[in-house]
């Protein structure tokens, strides 16, 4: 453990940026162990004392912050210097840049993008929307969507309609049976919306379902977890997929991130050549 780094998450908000950046970060280096402390809606000069405190009695001690206020951010920055402790902030520098970039002040206001404005309310919009069309419901205005997403069963569908949810995009998401399981108003007129479809390698899904059975003590026809009737669903998705001509995604070794910035790569084209 004494090559244990003390990652300290400092932030005036949430800290839901700070997490994602340290996330990002992280993933860049195979040999790091650590363990991070959490720090949330930091906003004063006694809360930053306070947490310095117990930094400087662990070993390997970093300090990331996203702190906005200019007074405290410094603050925070010279007295961790101070204790000789490795401090990043994570936004300062690109703030400064985009503040001389658009010749205008930041506000430097915590919690600056939870702010209620209209591209808040369309994102909740969004996320309501989509769950209402999870799993092929409410298919009757599934034009109204930004973004419908078809796939066999566990091609990751749900989460990835939710996180694009998140993102301000309506999305549905429609399991595929056969062909016939495909609502007729979009077999009539397939480019309704954008339409993305999602395979899988077969192997991949029988472990995938065999694994979700067992966690929730599922019963499944044994066609649902039979590698070569599984492979001939994935064929005839395809098949589908290519009918429609509708661009697909093998979500096989991507993360429901990756996917969802495949699918919205492909939104946009499609918004682009309307």
């Amino acid at each position: 453990m004494s090559n244990t780094y003390q990652i300290y998450l400092i932030s005036d908000s949430t800290g839901e940026t700070l997490d994602r950046i340290f996330l990002a970060l992280k993933a860049q280096f195979k040999n790091f162990n650590y363990k991070t402390h959490q720090y949330s809606f930091t906003r004063t000069q006694n809360q930053i004392t306070k947490i310095l405190d117990i930094t400087k009695k662990n070993k390997n001690s970093i300090i990331l912050y996203t702190v906005v206020d200019n007074k405290l951010a410094k603050f925070l920055a010279e007295e961790a210097n101070k204790l000789k402790i490795p401090c990043f902030g994570a936004l300062g520098d690109l703030i400064l840049s985009f503040s001389k970039l658009l010749n205008q002040e930041a506000s430097h206001i915590p919690s600056g993008q939870h702010v209620l404005d209209e591209e808040y309310y369309n994102r909740i919009e969004a996320i309501q929307f989509t769950m209402n069309h999870d799993d092929g419901n409410s298919i009757g205005d599934i034009g109204k969507s930004d973004i419908i997403l078809l796939g066999v069963s566990r091609t990751s569908k749900t989460p990835t309609s939710i996180y694009l949810a998140n993102r301000g995009l309506r999305t549905s998401n429609i399991p595929l049976v056969n062909e016939n399981s495909i609502p007729s108003l979009l077999r009539k007129n397939p480019k309704i919306s954008c339409v993305v479809g999602l395979t899988s390698e077969p192997q991949r899904l029988l472990d995938i379902r065999k694994n979700r059975m067992n966690t929730l003590k599922e019963t499944e026809t044994i066609d649902y977890i039979n590698l070569d009737k599984i492979s001939i669903e994935v064929e005839s998705a395809k098949k589908t997929f290519k009918k429609y001509n509708w661009p697909t995604i093998d979500v096989t070794r991507k993360s429901v991130e990756e996917t969802a910035a495949s699918v919205i790569k492909i939104y946009e084209i499609s918004k682009e050549n309307e």
